[in-house]
């Protein structure tokens, strides 16, 4: 059984992958106080506790993360509660999986995975679109060429910049409005950014396909993923998991080189 912990800005998002299955997904906050272990010590042990999981039914813990800050934190956190050392994702485990990347240092283990992920799941050539924190876009050969990325903000973070640097401005929740032309403030902002954003991932797509080809399949996957509905025909997978897909076929190639 692997346990996938994928750190990000906002969300540490933990899955349970056993028998070709994802068997328990779990997200919790970032949280980077000095008190984060015992945090996820607590919550981690009390999800397991609740799913019926020992820890010693975990064979491997492969870690992934954007919030270096909190590396030392889940290391520590897997010898504890796992009695193992976990496998950290970067560069000097990236000559064992079968992606060919130009700058491994400037590209994030989460876009990594999505890229394998493609690869080896969907065996396509792809656009990989991740709705998190940031809104990122991942084009992959089928042969595991990773041509390069294209990153904007993410709906949440556009959402909360208007907030948090306008004096006027309300917070505004994550909802599609029925109608583009806002009838008070909540709607209007609600329609410039998120049917914005419709437009901008189909403008994306279409851009880097004029590129690279039109037979590039666009994937989407992370956790704001279903909420732009309109662009569900725009997308040919929907891979909610996709991330946690390839960070647990990371620790598949790992583990196999050195059996």
């Amino acid at each position: 059984m692997q346990l996938i912990i994928d750190i990000g800005n906002s969300n540490v998002v933990i899955g349970i992958f056993e028998k070709e299955h994802w068997v328990h997904t779990w997200r919790l906050p970032t949280r980077r106080e000095q008190e984060a272990l015992l945090y996820y010590e607590m919550r981690l042990t009390n999800r397991m506790l609740e799913a019926d999981l020992t820890p010693q039914l975990v064979s491997q813990v492969v870690i992934s993360s954007v919030v270096p800050d909190l590396n030392e934190t889940f290391i520590s956190l897997s010898v504890q509660l796992f009695g193992q050392e976990a496998l950290l994702v970067g560069p000097a485990i990236y000559p064992k999986i079968a992606l060919q990347i130009e700058r491994p240092d400037e590209i994030g283990t989460d876009l990594l995975a999505n890229a394998l992920a493609a690869k080896d799941l969907h065996q396509c050539n792809a656009i990989v679109v991740d709705f998190g924190t940031a809104l990122t876009f991942t084009t992959v050969t089928k042969e595991g060429r990773i041509l390069g990325v294209s990153i904007a903000p993410g709906l949440k973070t556009a959402i909360n910049a208007l907030y948090s640097s306008t004096a006027q401005l309300p917070e505004v929740p994550l909802e599609l409005p029925v109608s583009a032309v806002g009838k008070n403030t909540v709607h209007a902002i609600q329609s410039g950014v998120l049917i914005g954003y419709v437009g901008l991932v189909k403008h994306m797509i279409s851009s880097i396909r004029e590129e690279v080809g039109q037979d590039y399949k666009a994937i989407a996957t992370g956790g704001l993923s279903a909420i732009l509905h309109p662009l569900k025909e725009v997308f040919e997978i929907i891979n909610p998991f996709l991330t946690l897909d390839g960070l647990r076929i990371m620790g598949d190639y790992v583990r196999n080189s050195e059996d």
